[in-house]
């Protein structure tokens, strides 16, 4: 078996990103059948719980208040909603729900107990149960795993130097302290990133450093394609070639073994055949639903053609982990502090981000 390692250079991950490809290809197959099952793969459903109207500048998202998009803001969905929309997952093939909220960090109150609520629904329904909230703090991060939260998703974006031309209002180190203050549960961390933002190559080694020299690394690594989203700033930006993303695809199972691999956004954009040499280069999840929160996915009945065309089955709730025990509000250690954290605010002006959000004040 592969040994762990935590001291990845940006020279090492530059070497096997830029191998010759049946080389790179070859090696990330090897890599991937000592760790993982090579005919198995998650399944997740992405469900946003809390849609648009979001205060933060991050260049790729629609959900993002200060620009002009086609998307619709909703307030947050009840109880008995996100259950249905599980269930519905479930049916499907899915074995995780991951809620995502268009917060910038999570706040004590009403609403984050109903989210709590919701992760202790989807718990008894024998799924995984996955957020992507914003910030939290410690104490919120011990709240989600009392309620049975099995992963936190909080992705890291790009490299800490490219990401400051696509964010203006959080900082790197938050994202980190972050995973940290989940890292100090049981709660699993899903942390990724997206490429096809105008970045160089070096800065996709950067991200990969980031995430594989964390210890323990990640246990669930998204790999995402930019959608490009007319209205934001990155709305002109080049669609991802499928090689780049086969390359980042066994670029990160070699770094990270037993890390989830997980083809998120940007597989309406990808054939089947680009698709199946992604799972052959290392790639053991996927996001399903016709939806990524705001952006285009697959038909699950497509997937499913698919996964019976390349022989893959979906993976079972909780192999790689035991389901967490759910606690019930009442019998919670762990209660609302009214927590005020000071996650910074970096405010620098990206010149990009500044023109989309000047045609949006013409066109609102």
């Amino acid at each position: 078996m592969t040994n762990i390692r935590h001291n990845w250079t940006k020279e090492e991950i530059l070497t096997i990103y830029n191998k010759p490809f049946m080389e790179l290809l070859y090696e990330a197959a090897t890599v991937h059948r000592q760790h993982h099952d090579p005919n198995t793969v998650q399944v997740s459903t992405l469900l946003s719980i809390k849609t648009g109207g979001c205060p933060e500048d991050c260049g790729y998202c629609p959900q993002a208040a200060r620009y002009h998009t086609n998307v619709e803001g909703n307030d947050l969905m009840s109880v008995q909603q996100v259950k249905a929309q599980a269930l519905r997952a479930k049916s499907t093939g899915s074995s995780r729900v991951c809620m995502g909220a268009a917060w910038r960090n999570v706040k004590d109150g009403a609403e984050f107990d109903q989210v709590l609520e919701m992760v202790r629904t989807i718990n008894k329904l024998e799924m995984e149960v996955c957020c992507t909230l914003g910030m939290i703090t410690e104490n919120q991060a011990h709240r989600l795993a009392e309620a049975g939260l099995y992963a936190y998703n909080h992705n890291l974006d790009s490299s800490e130097e490219y990401y400051k031309e696509v964010i203006s209002t959080r900082g790197y180190e938050d994202r980190l302290q972050t995973i940290d203050n989940v890292r100090k549960t049981n709660v699993t961390v899903c942390s990724g990133g997206i490429i096809g933002m105008g970045e160089k190559i070096e800065d996709r080694a950067g991200m990969l450093v980031a995430l594989s020299t964390l210890n323990p690394q990640p246990e669930s690594v998204p790999i995402n394609a930019l959608v490009a989203v007319e209205g934001t700033p990155l709305a002109d930006e080049k669609p991802v070639e499928i090689w780049d993303m086969i390359r980042m695809v066994a670029t990160a199972r070699i770094v990270m073994p037993e890390t989830q691999v997980r083809l998120s956004a940007g597989r309406t954009q990808m054939s089947r055949e680009g698709q199946a040499m992604c799972f052959f280069a290392g790639a053991n999840s996927i996001f399903a639903g016709d939806k990524l929160l705001t952006t285009p996915n697959p038909d699950v009945n497509e997937d499913l053609k698919m996964f019976e065309a390349l022989g893959l089955n979906p993976q079972k709730p909780f192999t790689k982990k035991v389901q967490p025990q759910t606690v019930e509000a009442a019998e919670s250690q762990f209660q609302a502090l009214g927590e005020k954290p000071k996650w910074t605010r970096p405010e620098h002006k990206i010149e990009r981000n500044e023109v989309a959000k000047q045609q949006s004040k013409i066109l609102k």
